[in-house]
């Protein structure tokens, strides 16, 4: 972005791109391996007690030895977008410049594909670093519409597979999701309002509401992930392809009544829903 090579002066290429000048300077620190040993044992404690707050985190730590504060597994956690889930008040906080949208789903009956999609961001330890996992799910038959990986936490790549998903299955009726700042962003949202897609968010102490996407994070860690030390994020994304297909098409869901998600999926998509 910036050009040391370019006549014109770096402060002036900050204030065109109204970025810091300081910003130029920084080198960041790399995570340390303890600290990419205490993500891994952190994701794992998080899935087996996802209720688990940064306190009762540290004291799991430290009873398999580890020594660490509160307020390190605390900033560990943000790292990793991840937060205790129980009743309170926004589990997810939003963008305070973002719109937050009502939720949507209370008492509805979902029980056809495409009537109801949900998406939601997972962290992914490899062997030697992390990254980020988006899926949109089709809500009635658990089907992955998409995935992306990233390396950060921005919007983009939430976007495109937003984008991905639409452009191969149409448009579902309501998009659910949390009130996490890249689903509440412009670029996300502006998608589903250009495609006339009802916006759904999680309202407050509603932890349950993507519950189904919860449960995928689950299944993909300890089916796939914990299995494989992806050394890339190449890797990552070549072994996902692969479980992704067979999530979809071989495994049996005992709440699908023993089918897999394919055969739910095109087994109720509505005719004039159906994509060619």
């Amino acid at each position: 972005m910036i050009d040391r090579e370019n006549r014109l002066p770096m402060t002036k290429q900050c204030k065109i791109l109204d970025i810091s000048r300081s910003s130029l300077y920084y080198k960041p620190v790399p995570i340390s391996i303890r600290d990419m040993d205490l993500m891994r044992l952190i994701d794992e404690l998080h899935l087996e007690c996802p209720f688990y707050g940064a306190r009762k985190i540290r004291d799991e730590l430290m009873a398999k030895g580890y020594k660490i504060g509160r307020g390190h597994v605390s900033v560990l956690m943000r790292k990793m977008g991840i937060t205790a889930l129980y009743r309170k008040p926004r589990l997810s906080k939003p963008h305070p410049e973002h719109k937050v949208y009502p939720y949507l789903l209370r008492g509805l009956e979902i029980n056809r594909a495409n009537q109801t999609w949900a998406a939601d961001i997972c962290y992914l330890p490899m062997a030697r670093g992390f990254c980020y996992l988006i899926a949109i799910m089709d809500w009635a038959s658990r089907r992955v519409l998409s995935w992306r990986l990233s390396n950060t936490l921005d919007a983009s790549f939430c976007c495109e597979a937003l984008e991905e998903a639409v452009e191969t299955y149409g448009t579902p009726e309501i998009f659910n999701t949390d009130q996490g700042s890249q689903f509440t962003s412009e670029d996300f949202t502006g998608i589903l309002l250009k495609n006339s897609i009802r916006i759904s968010m999680d309202g407050q102490g509603r932890w349950r509401d993507n519950v189904f996407i919860e449960r995928l994070w689950r299944t993909v860690k300890y089916e796939e992930v914990y299995l494989k030390a992806y050394g890339s994020i190449r890797e990552a994304r070549r072994e996902l392809g692969a479980y992704f297909k067979f999530y979809n098409e071989r495994r049996r869901h005992q709440g699908l009544d023993g089918r897999t998600p394919d055969e739910v999926y095109w087994g109720t998509l509505p005719e004039a829903g159906a994509v060619g």
